[in-house]
């Protein structure tokens, strides 16, 4: 009986042992379980909230900005993630006006292995990242290129994913700036409209991305000196970032937009004002873009106050940090266009798919032009005209747009040894020369045929051809527009007539005083001084 008795009871405790230890696998699975979820669960919301901060970071200082960003970049291996903070890098780079640096973190993400795939959102942000590039490097025709390509997917546009609406909304607003930059204003605000309805309350990077898009709506609309609807959102504007009091970037950037209304008024100790307290935001924090056009500002003011001593201060100030980020960013677009070097070859090449033209119908069109075009070239140089009527013909060809000056679809002069240009390839070639002539971009010191070339996407053997086909050369073509530029203002803005001629060279994108002088007077057959005195005399008269 005691036998029965040891038996039953150690047959309870074996059951009783088998019940524990399987109740308590099913508490450690139940745990893991929970466990693994919790930390799913707050994976993405800690990732969001670390971005988020970084990217409000981008306005409070570059530096700190790039530290805090790679401090995340070194521990977060999600693809999607290293994507996005570099992007951080690289526009906290660029304001800072190294883009080399910022076109090699963006090459960091290019190398990526395609062998692990890549999501929707990779493909429509590392579009944005790249037409971000090319904004930051001045290449806006690639840069609005690409994004129409990419607004043009129904699927991106009705998107739901917050990640995917706050990229739409800042692929809209890059937009916006690329017709800003060729003066369609119409078209940038309308874009500026787009990205707002993307925009949410959720994080501070919407809300950053919602006052820069009213800092750029008031630019335009001061552009098209609808100035009392101007000054209402721009003190706005200033008003709440005063509030915040965390973001020195867009106030300086606020109070530099404010100041251009007070130089148009011609109030110029205002202007000083807001832009010396833009300066005093951000003297000692490393946003040299900003910088840039704040010194520019300031020096045009003390300029037109007389203040010598301070123009040439800031006058300094603006060609030794210009002169830097120009070099800068010239060696990044080289960089740049390495990258995407291969790709670009395989698309430069003859396309003879069109119809040829009516021969004859082409030699009469060209023989009226060339005739045109020797009759035009033989009183510019005529050197036996007075002053009057070198000025009479000068006023006449600035009085047509400036764009018109050079390009011409039907004017066609060929080198008999030159490369076959298809009709068709060359009609491309001067549409897209027509769209670069209504932008500014020819004002840019460092304006090169290699750089034109990669920024309209043509092969430059053939834009230099097509080039010399009306112009001796290529500085001879843009310092051409430059010049007709130049004299455009004098005619239209009196201020202009106030400066010097260095100045006026400085702005124009000449490299000297005497470059300067010599150009203009083989454009308008007189001297800068002397043309300003006659355009003041018909002003007066």
């Amino acid at each position: 009986m005691d036998f029965t008795r040891i038996i039953q009871k150690n047959t309870e405790n074996k059951l009783f042992t088998h019940q524990l230890i399987h109740n308590s696998r099913r508490f450690l699975l139940f745990i893991l379980i929970f466990s693994a979820h919790l930390m799913n669960g707050q994976s993405g919301p800690d990732f969001t909230i670390l971005a988020d901060k970084a990217f409000l970071k981008l306005y409070q200082n570059s530096d700190e900005c790039i530290s805090y960003t790679q401090g995340i970049l070194v521990s977060d291996q999600n693809t999607e993630h290293k994507m996005v903070l570099q992007n951080i890098i690289s526009q906290a780079l660029a304001m800072k006006g190294d883009y080399v640096q910022s076109v090699n973190i963006f090459a960091q993400h290019e190398d990526a292995d395609p062998k692990t795939g890549i999501s929707y959102f990779m493909q429509v942000f590392g579009g944005y990242n790249l037409a971000d590039q090319y904004q930051n490097l001045g290449l806006y025709n690639q840069s609005k290129k690409i994004i129409s390509h990419l607004l043009s997917d129904q699927r991106l546009l009705k998107s739901n994913d917050p990640a995917l609406r706050i990229t739409t909304a800042k692929l809209y607003q890059l937009q916006a700036l690329n017709s800003g930059i060729n003066r369609d204003y119409i078209t940038a605000l309308q874009n500026l409209d787009k990205s707002n309805r993307y925009l949410s309350d959720h994080n501070e990077e919407n809300a950053i991305i919602k006052i820069e898009n009213r800092t750029f709506r008031s630019s335009y609309l001061l552009k098209q000196n609808k100035f009392s609807d101007y000054k209402i959102l721009i003190n706005r504007v200033i008003s709440d970032l005063e509030s915040q009091k965390n973001k020195p970037f867009l106030l300086g950037l606020a109070y530099e937009n404010l100041s251009q209304y007070y130089f148009l008024k011609q109030d110029y100790e205002a202007a000083i004002e807001k832009l010396e307290t833009a300066l005093g935001l951000i003297e000692n924090l490393p946003f040299n873009n900003l910088k840039i056009k704040i010194y520019e500002s300031l020096s045009k003011n003390y300029y037109a106050v007389h203040n010598d001593e301070k123009y040439n201060q800031y006058n300094k100030l603006h060609n030794d940090l210009k002169a830097k980020t120009d070099l800068n960013s010239k060696e990044g677009i080289r960089y740049l266009v390495k990258l995407v070097e291969t790709n670009q070859n395989k698309n430069i090449e003859f396309q003879n798919y069109m119809h040829v033209r009516s021969f004859w119908y082409l030699i009469l069109i060209l023989s009226v032009i060339v005739l045109g075009l020797l009759t035009y070239f033989l009183i510019i140089k005529s050197k036996n005209r007075d002053l009057k009527k070198q000025f009479d013909f000068f006023e006449k060809q600035i009085s047509q747009k400036p764009q018109q000056l050079i390009v011409n679809k039907t004017s066609v002069t060929k080198d008999p040894g030159s490369t076959k240009i298809s009709r068709e390839k060359e009609d491309e070639i001067l549409q897209k020369l027509e769209e670069f002539e209504k932008s500014d971009a020819y004002l840019n010191k460092n304006m090169s045929l290699s750089q034109l070339s990669s920024q309209l996407e043509i092969n430059t053997k053939y834009l230099s051809e097509v080039i010399n086909n009306r112009e001796k050369n290529f500085n001879g073509y843009i310092n051409k527009l430059r010049i007709n530029h130049i004299v455009q203002l004098l005619r239209e803005d009196s201020a202009f007539r106030n400066y010097k001629v260095s100045y006026l060279a400085e702005y124009s994108g000449f490299s000297s005083h005497s470059a300067f002088t010599t150009v203009f007077k083989s454009v308008t057959g007189m001297s800068p001084n002397a043309y300003i005195q006659e355009i003041s005399k018909t002003q007066t008269a």
